[in-house]
């Protein structure tokens, strides 16, 4: 149920952050697929974990989502904006001001400083950079809210160990407050003591801010600590297509 942005209780409903209505895709080629999807939503503050396996089009969805793909026909919405009716450099600018981004693999700049990957975003995005106030007092604060020690603020991300730079990815999402975080499959390489301790640190974050979370997974194991799970079999139709 869509969460009041001001009490989380009230009728006064908020709208979702993210809302995808009647969406197609087709990957061209004589090996590509289709993906159908009729409704997917994840309101103000919820966190959403999407569970599939691979192949079952979890990257394509994640790439709607984040209008670096657009679908046939459909509407994706995020914090209200159809990004389907943007020009290309129009919904790179959007991205950058409304969802922070956690990748599989963290793509961080290795020869930058903690801080230069923290505040990377807010170079793309002046009304994030607006909300984040001091930017770079901003930054530390969250390194040390993740529970990174001060020095690490001024160290190379090259030279961090992969807990590290796992948290220093989370930073950078969250910097300046997008409204909607994306997570693609961030406890992938953990074990279950870390991915515990890993998700506990995002969650208190996001919901410090109110901040609305998806995040995919192959693991079933996650699904009792978010608020609601679904499933890309349940939610969206593949199928594979001739050219």
């Amino acid at each position: 149920m869509p969460r009041c942005s001001t009490c989380g209780a009230c009728s006064e409903l908020a709208p979702p952050v993210l809302a995808l209505s009647e969406v197609r895709f087709r990957w061209p080629g004589r090996t590509g697929f289709s993906l159908s999807l009729s409704n997917l939503t994840v309101d103000e503050g919820e966190t959403v974990l999407l569970l599939g396996e691979s192949g079952s089009g979890k990257s394509t969805l994640l790439s709607l989502i984040c209008g670096t793909l657009l679908p046939v026909k459909g509407k994706v919405q995020v914090a209200g904006t159809d990004i389907t009716t943007l020009s290309g450099g129009c919904r790179d600018r959007f991205r950058a001001e409304q969802i922070g981004v956690i990748f599989q693999q963290f793509n961080l700049l290795p020869f930058g400083t903690v801080a230069d990957n923290i505040l990377l975003p807010l170079q793309f995005a002046p009304e994030r950079r607006k909300r984040a106030g001091d930017a770079r007092a901003a930054a530390a604060s969250l390194c040390r809210e993740l529970g990174l020690p001060d020095e690490v603020f001024t160290a190379m991300a090259r030279t961090l160990s992969v807990g590290q730079q796992q948290r220093v990815a989370v930073a950078r999402a969250l910097i300046g407050h997008p409204p909607l975080i994306i997570a693609d499959e961030p406890t992938s390489a953990l074990d279950a003591n870390s991915q515990a301790a890993f998700l506990e640190l995002l969650f208190q974050q996001t919901s410090a801010h109110g901040t609305s979370l998806l995040m995919v997974s192959h693991d079933p194991r996650l699904a009792d600590r978010f608020d609601r799970v679904l499933r890309m079999e349940e939610i969206a139709r593949i199928e594979r297509v001739a050219a």
